[in-house]
């Protein structure tokens, strides 16, 4: 069985609005064992809510996560007090070996409207038991519907093109250079928070078929608990900002010749630091 659990850690956010990534250890423990971790908002030179210094969550996580690889995807890289800099982005950590890491910036079209952000896809390719299986994590934008469908637009763009490269012959070097061809996997897990309601446009379209027969993707929610609603994954505690209307912003989805082996999604609703639950994912 295959475990992987996402979360947006929200760098590690407290309560009492400070930093605690032994916190958040402590609760993925708590939760499940897990082969394969997708975190969202790690930060590195970012302060904590609170003023308080937040670390390099980038390198401190993956102190704590000895017999993982890490692997990071920076989306947000500024220019802090002192010559630092102010780092945000995601991580995988796999049990399994990583074979492949690709590192996709989502698209950001001007939306005057709205305050807005640079987002990004992180997808590494793992030897999993029963053959390379393709993992990306994506944390698209909160404000902008705009910028959103684009970005969901992009991810389709890419699973379609990663299927067609793992379905497709293609010469390599068998020399091992940078022309190698390593295996980018068809069977796919996309996880992280997506800023959108379930049966949303941006929910639907990301569900959609393609053309070309590309296997489209399925929410691994509705076909571990088939007609129930989504579990709330935003708000669920007293002191979250939107914790008077808990919703479901954060999603597995699966590539479709993987829907007959997803066993198990789950909501971990004990944490109350970040707004945002851990979602575990079995697969068999």
């Amino acid at each position: 069985m295959l475990k992987l659990i996402t979360w947006n850690i929200q760098g590690a956010r407290t309560q009492a609005g400070g930093a605690n990534l032994d916190r958040i250890i402590a609760c993925l423990d708590r939760f499940s064992d897990f082969d394969v971790l997708c975190v969202q908002e790690v930060t590195s030179g970012f302060p904590a809510r609170d003023g308080s210094d937040a670390g390099d969550q980038f390198l401190a996580l993956s102190r704590r996560l000895p017999g993982y690889t890490g692997v990071e995807g920076v989306w947000t890289d500024t220019l802090g007090p002192a010559g630092t800099r102010r780092r945000l982005g995601s991580m995988i950590f796999s049990r399994l070996p990583v074979l492949q890491c690709f590192r996709h910036s989502l698209p950001w079209p001007p939306d005057p409207e709205v305050m807005s952000m640079p987002r990004g896809a992180l997808e590494a390719t793992l030897q999993a038991p029963g053959g390379p299986l393709r993992v990306t994590t994506a944390h698209l934008e909160y404000f902008s519907e705009h910028q959103r469908m684009v970005q969901v637009e992009r991810l389709r763009e890419l699973h379609r093109e990663a299927w067609a490269h793992a379905v497709g012959e293609r010469p390599g070097d068998p020399g091992g250079g940078p022309f190698a061809a390593v295996p980018r996997a068809a069977p796919a897990i996309l996880a992280g928070d997506f800023n959108m309601l379930p049966h949303s446009d941006e929910y639907l379209r990301m569900l959609a078929s393609f053309a070309d027969g590309t296997l489209p993707y399925r929410d691994a929610w509705q076909l571990a608990h088939p007609g129930r609603h989504h579990a709330p994954t935003v708000g669920l505690h007293a002191d979250a900002p939107n914790a008077s209307l808990p919703f479901t912003f954060d999603y597995i989805f699966v590539s479709a010749d993987l829907a007959g082996r997803v066993r198990q999604v789950r909501v971990d609703g004990s944490e109350e630091g970040s707004d945002h639950q851990a979602m575990l994912l079995e697969l068999a």
